[in-house]
């Protein structure tokens, strides 16, 4: 399968599908129906009460709709790769990694805010990297802003992410403070609109801004959760290696955009402890980084048993978790 992808064939969009659907057919023969939870923001709750009489009567709605998300993910990650030249072969590796990382467990396969938000922060990434060589930083400043702050209202702890938009312009641009005042701006007018609704409509009673505390994340309780995490670990820091041992062939900007993925992934990696829900769907927030370094592993070592090896085992792990664990 790994060979498949390693293929630059316009038709891997197609396979990548197939692939993908069946990767996550125990989501739509299981379909679960999403619960909000207390750090969910309000336009997501919003969204589930919009959604629920259609949820009630036809769950596998949720489960389609998360897959379109995730696929539409894949592919975007797969156009970033490639249009950054992150690496030395164009491949439809790194949409393949994200449906395998994002079916290893049966959570991150449900419809929920973490995974809209992925969306959001995959756009967020593709304009940092890109920021370097605009001829309008201001307005993709103001957008990138908008961005953090509009998914903040889907999942709220991921206000965090603004530490890796202070470290992404750090890293791509001399400092100016009109184009950092427009970042600014940008994340503050989603909260104005907001605060204005709120104020109209009379309902400041019934606003509550979500706490934000450290605490020790929930983690995965199952033998076969720690196998899946394990492979995803292997992966990243083979990946790593790899990445590592190429860079020195590559762009200085392409360096400096490896240096932000890396830096996604530490960001994202800190925001289970920030959240107080007994759930693991936001350990899927890790899965973008780790998925563009994770396909290294797949696409620079010599010898083939070693991707082949890796994948299945990845599936095996799928099936087990998917069909025979409650």
């Amino acid at each position: 399968m790994t060979g498949i992808f390693k293929r630059n064939n316009p038709i891997n969009h197609f396979i990548l599908l197939l692939y993908g659907i069946a990767l996550k057919l125990p989501s739509f023969l299981y379909p679960e129906v999403p619960v909000p939870q207390h750090m969910d923001g309000v336009v997501y709750r919003l969204l589930l009460r919009w959604m629920l009489p259609l949820g009630e009567s036809t769950p596998v709605v949720f489960p389609i709709l998360s897959f379109i998300l995730v696929y539409i993910q894949a592919i975007a990650i797969n156009n970033l790769v490639k249009h950054q030249r992150l690496m030395q072969k164009q491949s439809y590796l790194p949409g393949m990694t994200y449906l395998l990382f994002t079916s290893l467990f049966t959570e991150w396969q449900t419809f929920s805010a973490p995974v809209i938000v992925n969306t959001l922060m995959i756009w967020v990434l593709a304009q940092l990297c890109n920021l370097n060589n605009s001829t309008r930083p201001k307005t993709i400043l103001f957008n990138i802003g908008l961005a953090i702050g509009l998914s903040s209202f889907f999942y709220f702890p991921t206000v965090i992410f603004c530490l890796l938009i202070v470290l992404g312009i750090f890293l791509t641009r001399p400092f100016v403070l009109p184009e950092w005042l427009m970042v600014l701006l940008g994340g503050l007018t989603p909260y104005y609109f907001f605060a204005a609704w709120v104020f109209l409509t009379n309902r400041w009673d019934n606003f509550k801004i979500p706490a934000i505390k450290v605490v020790k994340p929930y983690f995965f309780q199952s033998t076969i959760s720690y196998i899946a995490v394990g492979l995803i670990l292997i992966t990243v820091l083979v990946g790593a290696v790899f990445v590592q041992s190429n860079l020195r062939r590559q762009l200085v900007q392409t360096r400096k955009n490896w240096t932000l993925i890396f830096v996604y992934l530490v960001v994202a990696f800190f925001i289970p402890f920030i959240n107080t829900n007994d759930r693991v769907d936001y350990w899927v927030l890790v899965a973008v980084p780790a998925t563009i370094i994770g396909t290294a592993a797949f696409l620079y070592p010599t010898r083939k048993w070693f991707g082949f090896v890796l994948h299945w085992s990845m599936v095996a792990t799928i099936i087990t978790l998917s069909y025979f664990l409650p």
